[in-house]
């Protein structure tokens, strides 16, 4: 995973850095955590679901 984080990491900065103005640049964060954001929100909602399940037997 932390592997993953550099790779990604270093990517970012490279996309920055030939970045043609600061929406561009905006874009590139959004778009690069957006997915791990969603991931995260859809993991808390199956603990969440599951939680409640057990807890109404």
């Amino acid at each position: 995973m932390n592997l993953i984080w550099l790779i990604q990491q270093s990517d970012i900065e490279k996309k920055m850095e030939e970045a043609p103005d600061s929406a561009y640049e905006i874009g590139v964060v959004i778009g690069s955590y957006l997915p791990f954001v969603v991931l995260v929100v859809i993991a808390y909602g199956i603990y969440h679901f599951n939680k409640k399940k057990r807890g109404s037997e």
